[in-house]
């Protein structure tokens, strides 16, 4: 007899248990529509230029590290610094940049970006995208200017990097037809010819 006892407190037990998983179940639901509630407000708390916004649509699933290692293998810039630095430019009113609104919703204007972002971390980042073009810059114009390259020398590095910085634009979302690429590419051209020949007329002056 007292072999059988565990089996009836077992099926006790499991009858027992049956209403108290069903209403487990009614609390699931409830707490899925209390989620759902949830997620409807948080959406509903998205700006609407925010919502709308439309860059790196092309960068949807990529991940962080990728984009990042692809931008530190051509560029000196970071993924992050790279991101913010746009939204700096497409959130940027009569007042200043929207440092705020950019920070807090961080991942919904940019993918590969996954946390939000205080406004002094994002105006780290864009003091840091500044602070890099500025270096980048002032080393390639001495480059250019020193006679270290050849003028084909030249010519062949700005065309590879013009290349890489109409692909980043394109990623953005940017569409450049041919006509604005070939205009692009003359413009180009025409100011990097006369920085040759200024710079071959200031080291003459210096000779």
């Amino acid at each position: 007899m007292s072999d059988d006892s565990p089996v009836d407190g077992t099926a006790d037990d499991a009858g027992a248990a049956a209403p108290s998983a069903t209403s487990s179940a009614r609390d699931s639901d409830s707490e899925s529509d209390s989620e759902s509630s949830t997620a409807t407000a948080t959406a509903d708390d998205v700006p609407p230029d925010v919502r709308k916004y439309e860059r790196f649509k092309k960068m949807d699933g990529a991940q962080y590290d990728r984009v990042n290692d692809f931008l530190r293998d051509r560029t000196y810039i970071t993924a992050r610094e790279w991101a913010i630095a746009r939204l700096c430019v497409d959130f940027r009113t009569e007042t200043g940049v929207e440092m705020t609104k950019i920070g807090e919703n961080l991942p919904e204007l940019v993918p590969f970006m996954t946390d939000t972002y205080s406004p002094q971390a994002v105006n780290q980042a864009r003091s840091a995208f500044e602070d890099k073009v500025r270096k980048a810059g002032a080393t390639f114009l001495y480059g250019a200017m020193s006679g270290f390259f050849t003028a084909e020398e030249l010519d062949e590095m700005m065309y590879e990097v013009t290349e890489i910085a109409k692909f980043l634009l394109e990623v953005e979302g940017v569409d450049l037809s041919v006509a604005e690429e070939l205009d692009a590419e003359d413009r180009i051209s025409e100011v990097m010819r006369e920085v040759r020949e200024s710079s071959e007329s200031l080291r003459d002056d210096l000779d």
